[in-house]
């Protein structure tokens, strides 16, 4: 198959691509400067020169791929709509890469959630999440209103090293860093927020999964495991020679130095299961968060 997979460059979209080549796969990638488009066909990837607004760039790539992966963003509503419209009544595969922060909460540390949420469980999202969540709907109403088979994929934390261009995921090297700053591993307010986490690699397992048997509309969670903040600042102490010290640092640190965003990455709960992932045949093989940082090696 062609695939045209945006986010080429990425983390999870670089990954993503890596191992559909390695699967026989002709894959092109979005690029948004010269210098991203010559490192993506020093790959093997046929690079597109474009952004995600450039509405017309990203029509002509999707029709003339067989599929389409948009890894780029989960917060750019005018690429979904493009997307969509490029592929409506073809038929065709687009999966969309969202992030478990559409169920995060505004818990800052303070108290754990009782249970995980489902794929069909319901959930209130935050304000800031709201467009994200909107935008979920709109491309698995497109399975049933516009002739896409349109799917969503979800991750959680995702950690361990990417094939891509991008190795790293975003929110432990940023904890990692916040915590060489101190001296002791971090996490804020009382740490007792649960965050869901999957292995980039069974992640991508997924994504090809997904290529192969998950029906239009499909909502699809990606976790294997799960784990207080003040558990992950254990582990992170431990890597990096603290000895497990641990230290609590309030919520607005995070916030003055990374954003609101962050807020929700590192002081809310984002504790889901992937039971619709595990119905298609999912089977994680990856080691868990905290076999991964263990075998890291020395900081």
């Amino acid at each position: 198959m062609k695939i045209f997979v945006t986010g080429a460059t990425g983390y999870i979209g670089g990954s993503v691509a890596e191992k559909l080549m390695g699967a026989g796969h002709e894959v092109t990638g979005l690029a948004r400067s010269e210098e991203k488009a010559a490192l993506l066909k020093a790959r093997g990837i046929e690079p597109v020169f474009g952004t995600l607004d450039a509405s017309e760039i990203l029509t002509s790539a999707a029709q003339a791929a067989d599929a389409v992966i948009h890894a780029a963003s989960a917060d750019h509503p005018g690429s979904v709509v493009t997307l969509v419209t490029a592929l409506e009544r073809s038929g065709k595969l687009l999966i969309h890469t969202t992030g478990s922060a559409i169920v995060a909460d505004h818990a800052d540390g303070e108290f754990a959630t009782a249970a995980p949420l489902t794929e069909d469980d319901y959930y209130e999202p935050v304000p800031s999440r709201r467009s994200r969540v909107d935008m979920n709907r709109y491309l698995r109403q497109a399975a049933i209103e516009k002739g896409v088979r349109a799917i969503v994929v979800c991750p959680t934390m995702v950690y361990g090293t990417g094939r891509g261009l991008q190795s790293q995921s975003d929110q432990i090297p940023k904890l990692m860093a916040i915590s060489r700053q101190v001296g002791a591993g971090v996490y804020f307010g009382q740490g007792l927020n649960h965050y869901s986490n999957v292995h980039i690699d069974d992640l991508v397992d997924l994504y090809l999964l997904a290529m192969e048997k998950a029906p239009g509309g499909a909502f699809l969670f990606a976790e294997n495991g799960h784990n207080s903040f003040k558990e992950l600042a254990g582990m992170i102490s431990g890597h990096l020679g603290f000895g497990g010290n641990t230290v609590s640092l309030p919520v607005e640190q995070v916030i003055r130095q990374y954003g609101e965003y962050a807020r929700l990455g590192v002081a809310s709960n984002s504790y889901v299961r992937a039971a619709n992932a595990r119905r298609l045949g999912w089977s994680p093989t990856a080691p868990s968060l905290a076999e991964w940082i263990q075998a890291l090696p020395p900081a």
